[in-house]
Parts: structure tokens; C-alpha cells; sequence
């Protein structure tokens, strides 16, 4: 067995890797851009070195540098982990020309599966079963339009050389292929160097079902049954489990047997995954075979109590399979999220930012928490949003995802939007919960999943209130104790002022509109006069961002995590983003220090003046664009614009410093 070896990679799988790693002894080593120097991965490695700036291009995907990383520290071996370079044949090479054992398949299997059309070939010739289609080296337009007319409508046009949904196109009709194809293939060489594509029959309803297989140096290969991939978006896995539901005995041996007569066709050695397509008749068909592990493998873990890391490390070692095909059999069910930084609403678009507030839910026997990154670590245009793998286990598939409602609505982040309620409303769908699955069921339910969010309810207006009043009542009682009267009236804390009935007024901007909350103090308690109605509140706090409300005679636990002027305001996973206006703020947190700050986060959409520029109080200064509304910044005084540090554009931060002023010089 090998005494150390270098992560290839960053991020959850790395440390996933390491994990394993550590608990057999083995040293580890990793690899960090300058992106990632402070990363979860590089602090749980023994050893790391820097490859390169934040750019993958420019880092992660230098196998020349994180080669001589691996001389260097003396490693003897290289764990590629998923995606960068695990499967590029060239780096496999280039570790064992530096006497690295590489931790996958051989270079030859890789470039074997490494075109969709010559591995339809040698699955084919291999008794694989294969979507009826063309896999033709002839790319011209004419004999690719002749063999969609021989396959039928509708096709579909896939990149050979592609993944992840780029480089394909569904095409009903013979009018629609040549701008279809030719928009596949330009999208093919854009991402992959390579415009050639295969033809496939369009199936109305698969499901994408792909089988783990392992094979050894030694001659043996097994698998370790399957996973349901079906729920996708833009072609990507959002929810993966196994074992698949539904699928019949007969099935499942004949699709395992065929998963490794694949892996034998092709000298396999290591962790591999032959994905099929499953038909509603129950017929299935080889779809593609990654050479190395999948994203999703901890559920086979779950179900199987098998250690896949291990697995690689013992087989790259040298050492047989650590068991035999009739050893391994299924216990219970499991099921993985992927929880992303995205935005459902705008196409799960990538939501980058800081992590401020994180909160998992607490693992154990049954929920796994596979991540990369902890609270206060940064979502960064440079690599995949993911936050983390949830993966939960029971007995029963129903029992597995109650567990995954459970888990979800526990699951707090804050400072990125993320996908945990997608993944919910998922996972509370009544065709999920009855195993309706294909591939195509985010679209087909996409108005039940997606919604736009609306206007914060009364109880979410009523905890952010009372988490305000608490705050400010700690406040005052912590000024109270060291004030030399403690007894002052002006040190209660129950909402009494001079001369002032006892409530106060809460403006809050939700979505860009304005909301009031009159607030009334009652001895124990606030009466609230919310959009929906009047209602009595009270309740505690407990640590910094625990809040427990009676809400109207309801009792809510909730998690109020503030920053500047923002709230969020988490209930049951559920996040909603409140701003506290006060049109004072500026002009208040000014005072003596001769500079105006944000008073939340925004955009900086106007500036009306310059260094040197004099200015009367109430003078424009800029604009702020937040909450998709506009606020001008006035001048608290009289004074002359000593420096102007944002333009138009400019992102800022709550309490960024917007303008510095300085007295006007007087004259004579």
C-alpha cells in the first residue's frame, strides 16, 4: 500500500479522498490555486502546493505542475478525484513516465470511452445493448440528415467528445436538423475542440440508470448495482439514488452483467460507470462509461457499507478486488442531493458569494454531509458552486425520503442563494415520492418546483420584529448595567419613551417594497400590525441567531442571521431576505468620521460628483441600486468631496465607504 499520495483536486472530492486517506494510514498531499489557498482540502492534507492561479485552465488542469507537486513531496501515487484531469488519458501518462502510479484506469481504457461514437462501437461489438443510431464517422450534413430519417423522428444530436449537456440538441423534424446540428457542433468545438457528433433516438420518457462497476490487475471485475440518475437539470444530476426504484430483479442482474462485460471489453482496471438509458418498457440501452469515479457514489456506499476510496487505493496498489460479486449485496436505500450555489428562478444560474452563515444538519447514521467548504469560505466564478452532497439512508425508499425532507429543511446557508428549496419541493412532489422518474421530470413539473418567490408571510415579518426588539433589549439592558443610574427610565428596556405612546414602526424593503410593521409593547409580549392582520408575538433568543416565537398562539423556532441592514430570516430551510430601512442611517453612522458608508449591499448605479466637488447638506451624491430599489446618498453636511471611491457598476458591500468628505476651507 502506498505511504502517500497527492489529491489532483479540490473541493469535496479531495476532501472526500483525503478522509479515507488518513483513516488507512496513507500521508496526503494537495493541491491549491490561489483561489483555494485557504481551503477546507488544503487544511486537512498533511502536505500542499500552490499549482497556480484561480483559473482551472491555469491550475487544476496543469498536469505538468501538479506532476512535479507529486515529485516533489515525494508522493507515489496521484488521486485525479472527478471532473479536471481524471480523465485525460495524457496526465495518466505523464504520471507514470514520472513514476506516479495514477489512481484510475489505464490510459487506453480512457481513450477508449473518451469518444461517445467509438465507445458504441466497442460496446457493440461486446453484445452491450445500444440505442438504435449513428456513430459514423462520415459527418457530413446530407449523410447525417439520411441517417435521423433512418432512425426516426425525433432524434437526438450529442457531442462525441461531450458532457454534461453541451453539444446536444432534440430534433423533431427533418426541417429542424441543419440548424440543430449545426448549432450542436458549434457548440462541441467551443467546449470540447471537437465538433463531431453521434445521432441517438429521442426516447419520450428514459430514465438514466447507470451501474458502478470495479475491476482489479488481476482479472476481476464486479459491479456494485445501480443508481437512479433521472432527475436532472440542463442535463446535469441534481438528485441521484440507489438502489433504482421499481427495477426488476431480471433487470438489474442483466444490466449489471452488461455494465461489466463493458469494463472487460475495454481492459478495464479501478472504479468505472457504465450509464444506460432505461426505457419505459423496461429495455435499457448503453448510453456512455466514465472512467472514474462518480459525483454520486456515496449512495452505492450507503446501500452497499462499502468504502469506493479504499476500493481504488487497494486496486491501484496492486492488491484483488476486496470483494467477490457474491459478497456484495443491497441494505435499505439511499438518496444524495446536490446542494448548489444557484438560482433556480433564473435558470440555476451560478450564485457566487460569501458563505456567511452555514449550518448543515447534524450527520449521522443515517445523513452524510460530503463538502468542501465552511462557513465564511467564498463561492467563486472560478468552479462548480457546489456546497455540498446530502445523502441520506433508511430501511425503505419512503423512509429515505421523509430522511431528505428532514435533512433539507435543516439545511441553512446564507450569503448565496442556493437550490435547498428546489431540492424540497422535489422531494415533496407526489411523483417523486411514488418513483415516477425520467429524465425529463424538472420540466415536465418545472411549475411546481420553481416559483417565483413571494412577499415575506406575517410570520416571517413577525420573528424578524421580534428578533429586533430582543436584540435592542439586550442592548439596553447590557447599557443599563453599566450606566452609573441603572434605574433610569431611560434605561428600560420594555419600549418606554418620553412623551411617546409605547410602540414603534418597523420599515422593512422586501423585493424592492417597502413594509411597515407597527409594533405595540405589551408587558410579555408585542402586538404586531402585519399586512395580514394584528397578532400578538413573543418569545427568546438563543445564541447569536436562534430565535423562538409564539406567533398568534403558534410556536416557531427560526434563524435570523443579520448582516448590515439585511436579515434572513430561515424558517423550516426556508430563507427569506428582509433589509431594515432607516432613512437616518447615513447620516447617523457619519457622525465625526468624515465619510459616508452603504447602508446595505448594492450596486452603485449613478455618481453625481468628484474629488474636489463642494456640496450643501442633502446634496445627491450617488445612487445605490439594493433590493431593486434605488436610494440616494446625500451629504450629511456642508462640505467638500475629498475622494470618490466607487464608479458606476461597482458592487459594495454593507458599511463600504462610499465618499470621503472634509470641511470647506474658510476664507481669509
Amino acid at each position: 500500500m502506498f505511504d502517500k499520495i497527492l489529491v489532483a483536486n479540490r473541493g469535496e472530492i479531495a476532501c472526500r479522498v483525503i478522509r479515507t486517506a488518513q483513516r488507512m494510514g496513507i500521508r496526503t498531499v494537495a493541491v491549491f490555486s490561489d483561489a483555494d489557498e485557504g481551503a477546507r482540502h488544503v487544511a486537512m492534507a498533511d502536505e500542499a502546493y500552490r499549482i497556480g492561479p484561480a483559473p482551472a485552465r491555469e491550475s487544476y488542469l496543469r498536469a505538468d505542475v501538479i506532476v512535479e507537486a507529486a515529485v516533489r513531496s515525494g508522493s507515489q501515487a496521484v488521486h485525479p478525484g472527478y471532473g479536471f484531469l481524471s480523465e485525460n488519458a495524457g496526465f495518466a501518462e505523464a504520471c507514470a513516465a514520472a513514476g506516479i502510479t495514477f489512481i484510475g484506469p489505464p490510459p487506453s481504457a480512457i481513450r477508449a470511452m473518451g469518444s461517445k461514437s467509438a465507445a458504441k462501437r466497442i460496446m457493440e461489438e461486446a453484445g452491450v445493448p445500444l440505442v438504435p443510431g449513428y456513430h459514423g464517422e462520415d459527418q457530413s450534413p446530407d449523410r447525417l440528415l439520411r441517417e435521423a430519417e433512418r432512425i426516426g423522428w425525433p432524434v437526438l444530436v450529442k457531442a462525441t467528445a461531450g458532457g454534461g449537456g453541451k453539444g446536444m440538441r432534440a430534433v423533431l423534424d427533418a426541417p429542424s436538423f441543419p440548424g440543430a446540428l449545426a448549432g450542436a457542433k458549434r457548440e462541441s468545438l467551443a467546449s470540447f475542440g471537437d465538433d463531431r457528433v453521434l445521432l441517438e433516438r429521442y426516447l419520450a420518457r428514459p430514465r438514466h440508470v447507470e451501474v458502478q462497476v470495479f475491476a482489479d490487475t488481476l482479472g476481476g471485475a464486479v459491479h456494485l448495482f445501480e443508481r437512479d440518475c433521472s432527475i436532472q437539470r440542463r442535463h446535469q444530476k441534481v438528485l441521484e439514488e440507489a438502489p433504482a426504484p421499481g427495477l426488476a430483479a431480471e433487470t438489474r442482474m442483466a444490466m449489471g452483467r452488461a455494465a461489466v462485460a463493458a469494463a472487460r471489453a475495454i481492459g478495464y482496471v479501478g472504479a468505472g460507470t457504465v450509464e444506460f438509458l432505461l426505457d419505459e418498457d423496461g429495455s435499457f440501452s448503453f448510453m456512455e462509461m466514465n472512467t472514474r469515479l462518480q459525483v454520486e457514489h456515496p449512495v452505492t456506499e450507503m446501500i452497499t457499507g462499502q468504502d469506493l476510496v479504499e476500493w481504488q487505493l487497494r486496486v491501484a496498489a496492486g492488491e484483488p478486488l476486496p470483494a467477490a460479486q457474491e459478497a456484495l449485496s443491497i441494505t435499505g436505500h439511499a438518496i444524495e442531493a446536490r446542494v448548489y450555489a444557484e438560482d433556480p428562478t433564473r435558470d440555476f444560474l451560478p450564485s457566487i458569494g460569501r458563505l456567511d452563515h452555514l449550518r448543515p444538519p447534524r450527520e449521522s447514521a443515517h445523513v452524510r454531509i460530503d463538502t468542501g467548504v465552511r462557513e465564511g469560505d467564498s463561492v467563486t466564478i472560478h468552479y462548480d458552486p457546489m456546497i455540498a452532497k446530502l445523502v441520506v439512508w433508511d430501511t425503505s425508499r419512503a423512509g429515505a425520503v421523509r430522511r431528505l425532507r428532514a435533512a433539507l429543511s435543516e439545511y441553512q446557508v446564507v450569503g448565496v442563494t442556493t437550490n435547498l428549496a428546489f431540492l424540497g419541493a422535489v422531494a415533496a412532489h407526489p411523483a417523486y415520492r411514488a418513483a415516477d422518474l425520467d429524465t425529463r421530470f424538472i420540466d415536465r413539473h418545472r411549475a411546481d418546483l420553481i416559483g417565483e418567490p413571494g412577499p415575506a408571510s406575517d410570520t416571517v415579518l413577525a420573528v424578524a420584529c421580534l428578533d429586533e426588539i430582543l436584540r435592542r433589549a439586550t442592548d439596553a439592558e447590557r447599557a443599563a448595567r453599566a450606566s452609573a443610574d441603572p434605574h433610569s427610565p431611560w434605561n428600560r428596556t420594555h419600549g418606554w419613551r418620553l412623551n411617546a405612546d409605547y410602540h414603534h414602526i418597523f420599515t422593512f424593503v422586501d423585493d424592492g417594497k417597502f413594509v411597515r410593521v407597527v409594533t405595540q409593547y405589551r408587558p410579555g409580549s408585542v402586538l404586531l400590525e402585519l399586512p395580514g392582520g394584528q397578532v400578538e408575538v413573543r418569545g427568546s433568543r438563543h445564541g447569536l441567531d436562534e430565535v423562538v416565537a409564539d406567533v398568534g398562539g403558534a410556536r416557531v423556532r427560526a434563524t435570523v442571521v443579520r448582516s448590515g441592514a439585511d436579515r434572513v430570516v430561515m424558517i423550516n430551510g426556508r430563507g427569506h431576505r428582509l433589509a431594515l430601512f432607516d432613512p437616518d442611517a447615513a447620516e447617523e453612522r457619519d457622525v465625526g468620521g468624515g465619510s459616508l458608508v452603504a447602508p446595505m449591499p448594492g450596486k452603485v448605479v449613478a455618481v453625481m460628483v468628484e474629488a474636489g466637488t463642494e456640496v450643501k447638506k442633502g446634496a445627491p451624491l450617488l445612487v445605490l441600486e439594493a433590493m431593486k430599489m434605488e436610494h440616494t446618498v446625500v451629504s450629511p453636511r456642508d462640505g467638500k468631496v475629498a475622494a470618490v471611491h466607487y464608479t458606476p457598476g461597482s458592487i459594495v458591500a454593507d458599511g463600504a465607504q462610499l465618499v470621503t468628505l472634509e470641511p470647506v476651507p474658510e476664507e481669509g
